[in-house]
């Protein structure tokens, strides 16, 4: 521990913090009436209390009634916001964590028909596709206002006892008039590199007026935005260059690339099938030329990665943000020398992506994150033991076992398959998803460490469970391939058949994905990476209409490459044989045209249906008929009786058993069950 180097502490500004991890600033969505109120409080708290150096809060906080709220962000832009504020800073200082608060202005990256229909502005009138808006060219009264907004809401922030302030220079309106692409300007504010930092100079000036020395600012800046026509690498070290030359800025938080649609996103905010860690050469690059420190966050998503950037001298600071989502109380278990049980991030891109679909934050595999206020992080004991049965090793069952168990309850688990997963081991066919494995794998691990009894190779009756007379049953079988329903649907084949390899195909293939999630983009990729012929079907208006703009972007860009063919709109009216080959009357779903084709093979993606026929067996012998108290269930508190029973058994079943749905609803539904057990 004395010579892990993201265990060291570090000198920012007046701060000492305690090591080099840091939460880098994200917008959760947390947020009620633009204020982080309760539930974003004890999101970072908890950070704090599992050890964490610095967290950066209020990602892009607007600071301007034009600036609105596109992915739940915080509003700093009058009073209300600062007991709430005063409650944030108190709460994670209290826990030894240094606080600051990210403020922007989006300038083109809104919306305008939101909030007060206020015109979007930026430097120049170039629209950005992720956000769609054509904005305003800004006058000269338009900065002036900005500039004095900044300002207002800095005090905000140091008035409700903050450490400091990040002013968000990359892809929003300070970055925006930096760069060439977006700034077309020819007065005072374009043109030259000079010009086009006015508005930065201007905004630190003002702000430090005001402010002492004793107050952080920091500055998230872009290292090369590697676009055509944006910042390049080598203008961009002359920037921090020159912003480090006023004297008011106190470090940099490098990042590169340019999220102005999806892919530029996940380039940004990385999923699984992204490089880890791409741009820490960037981040090295400017710290070599200014005397600055430099935080970094961009895919750095396990220890082995930080403790190199750090290492290395590449950075001064890392940042895990997504690392924290999975795991909050990464730091402490490196402090108590328990690395391997951290809980790591593989990338499902779960959290990014919901924000952007309008959702709150909440973590895939870890369903405590974003739930703190009633979902522990830490599991307490039980002060009734009882004896739990679990049926079925997928993510459900194995979050449920690792639950019970920390709580103290005899655990025994019965998988049908000879490998802990489920689900999880289709999930990890192909290339781009693979990553996912991952989450099985720290939970087998988890369970090994807590000495859950674990039966593979186990078909369990309803007798079988009945003698080891439990007091807890849980169901936790998943589901089975929920198959179509047209004319000749039997002759298709399920994609949970090829993936298992249970099923070989060759040929030209047609995929009918009826779900357009995930498991549509994994039988593609995997097919793909045969050598078949891909042809894949949805009813939807465009493929894969699930995913988010990062896994998505990500899943159609090697789909695509992979030479993908795709047809929206259209589902399967009849299917029948034509030879050795299948012909397929696809119809449009708006127009009814009917096209027939030929295929080698056709390929179901629809979804599971309940493999819930032990549950329905044992409703009637348990002590709640399998019933639980759902008002309970929704608040967070206990569905079952807290005491140990006599004799009988209850019985709860959870995930897929119930309906098909994804991992995190899974994991949730394990969680907030039995941790009250």
């Amino acid at each position: 521990m004395r010579n892990d180097p993201l265990l060291q502490p570090f000198q920012l500004g007046h701060l000492t913090l305690r090591n080099r991890v840091v939460s880098t600033a994200h917008a959760p969505s947390f947020v009620e009436q633009g204020h982080p109120r309760d539930r974003y409080r004890l999101y970072h708290e908890e950070k704090a209390k599992g050890g964490i150096g610095l967290t950066i809060m209020g990602g892009s906080t607007n600071v301007s009634a034009d600036s609105p709220s596109v992915f739940g962000q915080a509003y700093a832009g009058d009073d209300t916001i600062v007991p709430w504020l005063e409650k944030l800073a108190k709460g994670v200082q209290a826990h030894g964590s240094g606080a600051i608060i990210q403020l922007t202005h989006l300038g083109r990256r809104t919306v305008w028909d939101n909030a007060h229909w206020l015109p979007v502005m930026g430097p120049s009138a170039v629209r950005e596709r992720a956000h769609r808006a054509v904005p305003k060219v800004m006058e000269q009264a338009d900065i002036d206002r900005v500039i004095a907004d900044f300002v207002a809401a800095a005090l905000r922030v140091h008035q409700a006892g903050f450490d400091g302030i990040e002013l968000l220079a990359h892809s929003h309106l300070l970055g925006q008039f930096i760069s060439p692409m977006t700034n077309r300007r020819d007065d005072d504010y374009g043109g030259s590199l000079e010009n086009r930092l006015r508005l930065i100079f201007q905004v630190l000036k003002a702000i430090r007026a005001e402010l002492d020395t004793d107050f952080i600012i920091g500055m998230r800046l872009t290292g090369d935005e590697e676009l055509e026509n944006g910042l390049s690498g080598e203008e961009c070290v002359t920037i921090a260059q020159l912003i480090e030359r006023t004297g008011h800025v106190d470090y940099f938080n490098v990042l590169a690339g340019a999220p102005y649609d999806d892919l530029g996103l996940a380039g940004w905010v990385a999923p699984m099938g992204m490089p880890s860690a791409p741009h820490l050469p960037v981040a090295g690059r400017i710290r070599q030329e200014v005397n600055l420190p430099i935080l970094h966050a961009g895919g750095i998503s396990d220890t082995a990665t930080a403790r190199h950037a750090i290492s290395s001298g590449a950075v001064d600071l890392v940042g895990m943000t997504r690392a924290h989502m999975a795991d909050p109380h990464l730091v402490n278990k490196l402090m108590r020398g328990e690395e391997e049980r951290i809980r790591p991030c593989v990338g499902l891109g779960y959290c990014v992506d919901r924000v952007n679909q309008g959702k709150a934050a909440v973590c895939g595999q870890n369903p405590a994150t974003g739930r703190e206020g009633h979902l522990p992080h830490v599991i307490a004991p039980s002060s009734s033991k009882r004896r739990a049965v679990i049926i079925g090793g997928g993510p459900a069952g194995m979050e449920a076992a690792r639950v019970l168990a920390q709580r103290g309850h005899t655990v025994t688990l019965h998988e049908a398959s000879d490998r802990l997963g489920g689900q999880l081991r289709l999930a990890a066919k192909g290339k781009t998803r693979r990553n996912v494995i991952g989450v099985s794998d720290w939970l087998e691990s988890e369970l090994s460490q807590l000495s859950v009894e674990i039966y593979l190779n186990s078909y369990v009756e309803e007798e079988e469970i009945l003698s080891d007379a439990p007091e807890l049953v849980v169901i936790a079988a998943g589901g089975l391939p929920n198959e179509l329903d047209f004319s000749g649907a039997e002759l298709a084949t399920s994609s949970w058949d090829v993936l298992s390899g249970v099923a070989r195909v060759s040929g030209s293939v047609l995929i009918l994905d009826e779900i357009g999630d995930q498991p549509g983009a994994v039988i593609a990729d995997a097919l793909a990476g045969m050598g078949v012929q891909v042809t894949l079907a949805t009813p939807d208006r465009a493929p894969h209409h699930e995913l988010g703009p990062t896994t998505g972007a990500v899943a159609l860009r090697d789909l695509y490459a992979q030479g993908i063919r795709y047809l929206s709109d259209t589902e399967c009216a009849v299917l029948s044989r034509d030879g050795n080959q299948l012909r397929a009357n696809l119809r449009n779903v708006l127009t009814g045209k009917v096209t027939e084709t030929l295929f080698d093979h056709v390929v179901v993606e629809n979804g599971t249906l309940p493999n819930d026929e032990l549950y329905h067996a044992l409703c009637s012998q348990s002590r709640n008929k399998g019933q639980i108290d759902i008002s309970a269930w929704v608040e967070g508190g206990p569905v079952l009786p807290l005491v140990k029973l006599e004799e009988g058994f209850d019985l709860i079943r959870i995930g897929d058993a119930i309906s098909s749905r994804n991992m995190a609803a899974a994991m949730h539904d394990a969680l907030r069950i039995c941790s009250h057990v």
